[in-house]
């Protein structure tokens, strides 16, 4: 059974032949088993109206043509035909006698002839329900020969139809009646029902179930097969809920490995890998970035002042934060160095260099506007000193893709460029964003940005002139709210947006007093 199913699992078209097959077989197995009924009834009909016939010739031969041969006294036909020499058999007597030879022939066709007024010397003829309306209907018609009346019964394995058919008189039954000394009525008349003639018909169903012999091996073979192919469909339904059930439980396991991956690594990167756009290889390809560095400044003494759960807690929502803001924005997460968030613009999507560019600036202003969000909320749970962050943005070729071993790779960015974003990061006041010129010369149409002092790098020989951003010029909810100046004697951090009215109330007289003392300080010096 299983080579079978196997067999014909893999050969759909082979099924589809059979039943094809099948479904013309039957039609030819109906011809054949019709043809076959057809030619047992025509053989059975033939057999009874032989045994009736030679019933019939027996008796006209021994009792007409035998009786007028055997004497040569003057022939006569009458009801006592036996008792008399040379006499024959009279219409009526023959037909009672003849239902008598017939009805014992045991044929499929039974003939009787009845009458309800019959000669003094025979017998009352018993007649059933069916013959005894029959004889009333017949006399109560105007033209009782040419309505026969039929009758069907039987059980369904055994069918039976009844013929039965009006005898009337004629003219010279009249004058043998109505002369006739044994005759119940003298009275008789052309037309009148004398009595009836019954034709019975057996049609024994159960007896010719089996001349379907041919459809019922044709329904046998067509119930084999149809068995053999539920059972192959049951087995392979069995089959495939086991697999489903399997791969339901492996894309289970599977769904949540790849949760948890995901959690490791950037979206775009996941999605390129799980969509087959990215092979796991070690592999890399040069391409114009958009590098993104920030840490938040002082984070060392920062720290020492919280406890390692405060710490934790405070940390990871930063962090979560802040790669909130930069998946909104469209980067690609590289990676956590402590404090510090390293992502990019241009690999494995892109929407341009230029795009890229604006997408980053509008990424670190947003995360700079959620810093001061986020100190205020700080401040209401006792975190005194504020996460103050610093980015800096650089734009140029890096090698990104696959870098590591066969067994541990890590999807990331290097080269000079990289190194560049990191030390504007390091040169950038708290709160501010500072550019690299080739990015600055990308956003300069959104941006307004101061030049700063030149500086050097090694392993790039010119100098890098950096830019601090002031302000956007999309429009004032994307201001830089916050005023930053840090120099020896200085440290000045102003999140303007963060000031209540008391606050600010108090600030201005400090700013105040502080500016009346720096005036002094430079007519002092003037002097």
């Amino acid at each position: 059974m299983s080579g079978l199913f196997a067999y014909l699992t893999h050969r759909p078209k082979l099924i589809i032949v059979l039943i094809v097959c099948a479904l013309g077989l039957l039609p030819v197995a109906l011809w054949l088993d019709l043809r076959n009924i057809s030619d047992k009834a025509l053989e059975a009909q033939a057999s009874d109206l032989n045994a009736m016939m030679t019933t019939v010739r027996s008796y006209y031969a021994k009792n007409v043509v035998g009786r007028i041969i055997s004497t040569d006294a003057e022939i006569q036909a009458s009801h006592k035909y036996a008792d008399l020499s040379g006499a024959i058999p009279i219409p009526a007597t023959l037909s009672l006698e003849l239902s008598e030879l017939i009805g014992d022939q045991r044929t499929t066709i039974g003939y009787r002839f009845i009458s309800d007024m019959p000669f003094a010397h025979r017998p009352k003829h018993q007649m059933d329900a069916f013959e005894a309306r029959a004889m009333a209907d017949f006399r109560a018609q105007p033209h009782p020969a040419s309505t026969p009346l039929i009758d069907t019964d039987g059980t369904i394995f055994n069918r039976r139809i009844r013929y039965a058919a009006p005898v009337v008189m004629g003219g010279a039954c009249v004058s043998c009646h109505n002369s006739h000394p044994e005759s119940p009525k003298h009275d008789w008349k052309v037309g009148d029902v004398r009595g009836l003639q019954e034709l019975t018909i057996h049609q024994p169903i159960a007896a010719n179930i089996f001349s379907f012999k041919y459809l019922l091996a044709y329904f046998v073979a067509s119930g084999i097969f149809a068995a053999t192919f539920a059972a192959l469909q049951w087995r392979q339904t069995k089959e495939i809920g086991r697999m489903n059930q399997d791969l339901e439980a492996a894309n289970d396991f599977l769904s949540g490995i790849s949760v948890k991956l995901a959690r490791y690594l950037s979206p775009q990167i996941y999605r390129s890998i799980f969509k087959g756009e990215k092979d796991v290889l070690i592999s890399t390809e040069r391409k114009r970035l958009t590098i993104f560095f920030s840490d938040i400044k002082d984070f060392t003494e920062t720290t020492e002042r919280l406890q390692p759960e405060e710490l934790t807690a405070v940390l990871n929502q930063y962090l979560t934060e802040m790669t909130a803001i930069a998946l909104d924005h469209g980067a690609t997460v590289d990676k956590y160095i402590g404090d510090a968030i390293l992502v990019f613009f241009g690999d494995p999507e892109t929407k341009g260099v230029e795009e890229d560019a604006k997408a980053c600036l509008r990424m670190a202003i947003a995360m700079q506007a959620r810093m001061r969000t986020l100190n205020a909320e700080w401040r209401k749970r006792g975190i005194e000193v504020p996460f103050r962050i610093r980015c800096g943005v650089n734009s140029g070729y890096c090698n990104v893709g696959n870098f590591g071993s066969a067994e541990r790779m890590d999807y990331t960015i290097v080269g000079a460029q990289v190194n560049l974003a990191a030390r504007l990061e390091s040169i950038a006041e708290p709160g501010d964003i500072v550019l690299s010129y080739e990015t600055y010369a990308l956003v300069r149409d959104i941006v307004d940005a101061k030049e700063m002092a030149p500086i050097h790098m090694k392993g790039i020989a010119r100098a890098v002139i950096p830019y601090s951003v002031e302000a956007l010029r999309e429009g004032p909810e994307t201001q830089l709210a916050v005023i930053s100046e840090h120099a020896k004697g200085v440290d000045l951090y102003l999140d303007i947006d963060n000031l209540d009215a008391p606050a600010a109330a108090r600030l201005q007289d400090k700013l105040q007093l502080a500016l009346e003392r720096l005036k002094a300080k430079g007519q002092n010096s003037s002097a």
